[in-house]
């Protein structure tokens, strides 16, 4: 005999399983994603927006799928964002999305730590998932 929640996780499963099933596939991948940005756009900072932990989750099974598909090198965000502006010529003045030059450089000095607002913002001025600053 099935638990009450079981019983209810079972009925409320199929409308919810493209959302919290890892990816398999780059389309899969790439809808989560956009998924992610829109989630980023809709909770910002806000760790007590109702959709705060669902947001996490989704990013925690993109990552999933990165690791195996798209490995890269565990690197702390501030190197994966020096990586990025190195690639893409930028100095710190360049990066609005982070705040001044002082604030970038603390970031880049790994003194700051990235917020969801400035994830979200760097993740689509470099297209990239925001799990590589995770």
């Amino acid at each position: 005999m099935s638990s009450p929640l079981l019983t209810k996780t079972i009925t409320h499963w199929n409308p919810v399983a493209n959302i919290l099933s890892v990816p398999h596939s780059e389309t899969e991948y790439q809808r989560m994603a956009v998924l992610v940005d829109e989630l980023l756009n809709t909770v910002g900072d806000d760790e007590t927006h109702p959709l705060a932990n669902l947001l996490e989750t989704i990013s925690t099974l993109i990552e999933v799928y990165e690791q195996e598909h798209h490995p890269i090198a565990d690197a702390p965000p501030y190197d994966v964002l020096r990586f990025l502006m190195q690639e893409h010529n930028l100095t710190p003045n360049d990066l609005p999305e982070i705040g001044y030059q002082k604030e970038v450089l603390e970031t880049l000095n790994g003194q700051r730590e990235l917020n969801r607002e400035q994830i979200k913002n760097l993740s689509k001025r470099f297209h990239v998932s925001p799990a590589v600053f995770l």
